[in-house]
């Protein structure tokens, strides 16, 4: 089979069904990655998770080493129109790449055994710009694995995908019903809430317990009273008078990093 292959109608209508429909998605355990940089990454690490990559003519016809790459790639390559690929395309400006990935697959049970755990748990996060770019906090500060309530944005959607920038396919997320399954396997919450009295400033927190869940709630909501009523530790981020709140990929972003330095420097409730 040639390199790189015409793009027939029934492969064009799954790419469409896959970046639109969570239904599709859940079917075909994939996603749909776009862009030159996390495509071009794929396929020079011959990544496993490929399963086809799209060019658009015109991008296939400029200078670099894509051609190469397509043609030393672990999964098939299809060029199409650029009337079609703007068709198939989520962003307005499309890079003329894009990549349909297999969904990644992780060990819950592997993760939640480990005798130190910090992770974050998501309550009806429905924005995929927050859960997004929670993430990508997530990965960076090195937190084990993220947990999504299934009233949260599907993080294989491309707005999230799109935000992640590639930290999707190298973070553990799992869907769970509520905080009752981390905290039956032993994890202790802490809680994200606004300033109260049953709540402590994130700067006063000195130890934390080493199999730990930093929990945040819905952007308008917050927190559920299932998941405070659970929680090990209330804590709040104290902001500036003039700015009400934290917007939740913020705040999970500040307490990422405060809770991940008090855990590696060893001070541990």
């Amino acid at each position: 089979m040639p390199p790189v292959a015409p793009l027939s109608s029934a492969k064009a209508k799954l790419i469409r069904d896959l970046l639109r429909t969570k239904r599709t998605r859940d079917r075909e355990r994939a996603f749909v990655i776009e862009g030159e940089k996390p495509v071009q990454e794929l396929l020079a690490a011959r990544s496993p998770m490929l399963r086809a990559v799209v060019v658009a003519e015109s991008r296939l016809r400029k200078p670099g080493p894509l051609r190469l790459l397509l043609g030393r790639g672990p999964a098939p390559a299809y060029v199409c129109r650029d009337s079609m690929f703007e068709k198939l395309s989520e962003v307005s400006s499309p890079a003329g790449l894009l990549a349909v990935v297999e969904q990644p697959a992780w060990n819950q049970a592997v993760i939640l055994q480990r005798p130190q755990v910090l992770g974050l748990y998501g309550e009806c996060l429905q924005d995929p710009a927050n859960v997004g770019a929670i993430v990508r906090t997530a990965l960076g500060f090195g937190l084990d694995a993220l947990w999504l309530t299934p009233d949260s944005a599907d993080v294989f959607n491309p707005k999230v995908v799109r935000a992640t920038a590639g930290a999707l396919l190298a973070l553990p997320v799992f869907t769970i019903a509520d905080v009752r399954h981390l905290t039956g396997q032993g994890c202790a919450i802490l809680a994200a809430e606004p300033p109260g009295p049953s709540s402590r400033a994130i700067q006063d927190v000195a130890a934390i317990p080493a199999r730990s869940i930093l929990a945040f709630g819905n952007e308008s909501r917050g927190l559920s009273e299932t998941t405070t009523k659970r929680a090990a530790l209330r804590f709040h981020i104290p902001v500036s008078p003039a700015v009400q709140s934290l917007n939740v990929a913020a705040a999970a972003a500040v307490a990422a990093f405060y809770f991940s330095r008090l855990l590696r420097d060893g001070r541990k409730s």
